[in-house]
């Protein structure tokens, strides 16, 4: 019994997930894209779909995905340039609106984030009760819509945010979670990208309750070190905190690639637009750094960083154009590319302990 009440109370996660928020950003602000397929990025001739709304993924349309592909999916797609002004200012919105319910918030990007409620700040009585006023007071404050997933830990609450999309909420209690896992598609499980699905589709993996099946070593065997999250997220166990905004060794994005992308044009198109997501986690950490290293994965899986220091602290305009240049620099590349990053390192005013991993976007 002892040990019973010195175990820690069941924590209690809401991961919040704006829906196609960049997209929804543009339709709420010019009402003449409204109940249109709309395209945030690229252009009809060339470069990368950034985000789609519900509309344009009712055609297949992604982001990532490279433009011609979605134009021929959607010959009438309506292309709009992104405002990142626009939806990092929504962004502080929805954050003002997190900070009210707890200080443990993990924002993932714009417009993704974990949140630890096992301290009832409000005394609401539930994560259920939390969830649903912080998503009504989202629709209330921007007109945008979120959908929510609560749970005990953070790799089922991601999941079940994405169950009731768009405008949704889904609820995976403590008994239940195993059974929730079992019953999904293994290529729902974040970061088991469609490669990886691939594989295990070859070695009769569909879903989570084939993937509880396999053992360690056998995981192990076909998956190395990852073998070790696979075995642990299909039975509904993920150990990790919600970690509060921290100072950093490196902040970046990076961002995988539905089709492999091997056009200059598009490449650079696709660099500004990571390029973007890695400034916005920049900013917000005030991070302040000498080096920028390019990330490259080609088709074949190998994968190739270059990196470039200043002497100075790099501003805005250098951090693209050193990306840009390093990325000339591979012209013509071997092999298409499957994932591109851009990272800011090399930091000043004192170094901190902590490392923050280039985050997926």
């Amino acid at each position: 019994m002892a040990d019973s009440a010195d175990a820690p109370p069941q924590r209690k996660i809401i991961h919040i997930d704006m829906d196609a928020f960049f997209a929804s950003v543009e339709q709420r602000d010019d009402p003449t894209l409204r109940g249109k397929p709309v395209a945030v990025g690229g252009s009809r001739a060339r470069g990368v779909v950034a985000a789609a709304s519900y509309e344009a993924r009712a055609f297949g349309v992604r982001s990532a995905m490279p433009s011609v592909t979605a134009l021929r999916r959607c010959p009438d797609l309506v292309f709009v340039p992104p405002r990142f002004e626009a939806y990092r200012a929504v962004s502080a919105q929805i954050r003002a609106i997190f900070d009210d319910y707890t200080d443990l918030v993990e924002p993932l990007s714009l417009d993704e984030a974990y949140l630890d409620v096992t301290e009832d700040r409000h005394g609401l009585g539930s994560a259920r009760a939390i969830a649903e006023q912080i998503r009504a007071r989202i629709k209330a404050e921007t007109a945008l819509t979120a959908s929510a997933g609560v749970s005990y830990n953070k790799f089922i609450a991601k999941l079940a945010s994405d169950q009731n999309k768009p405008d949704g909420l889904c609820v995976i209690a403590p008994r239940h979670g195993a059974a929730f896992v079992a019953s999904l598609p293994v290529k729902r499980f974040h970061g088991v990208g469609p490669v990886t699905a691939r594989r295990m589709a070859a070695l009769g993996i569909e879903t989570g309750a084939d993937l509880r099946e396999r053992p360690l070593a056998f995981l192990h065997a076909h998956f190395g070190s990852y073998g070790d999250y696979l075995y642990s997220a299909a039975r509904g166990v993920d150990h990790r905190p919600v970690r509060s905004e921290r100072p950093s060794k490196s902040v970046g994005a990076e961002r995988t690639f539905e089709t492999d992308l091997s056009a200059p044009g598009d490449l650079h198109a696709a660099l500004d637009w990571v390029g973007e997501a890695a400034w916005v986690r920049i900013d917000r950490h005030s991070a302040r750094g000498r080096t920028v290293t390019l990330k490259l994965r080609f088709s074949d899986f190998r994968t190739i960083t270059r990196a470039r220091s200043l002497s100075s602290v790099v501003e805005r305009d250098a951090f693209f154009a050193i990306g840009h240049a390093l990325l000339d620099a591979h012209l013509p590349l071997p092999l298409g590319v499957r994932l591109l990053g851009l990272t800011l390192s090399g930091m000043v005013d004192g170094e901190p302990e902590a490392v923050q991993a280039t985050l997926p976007l």
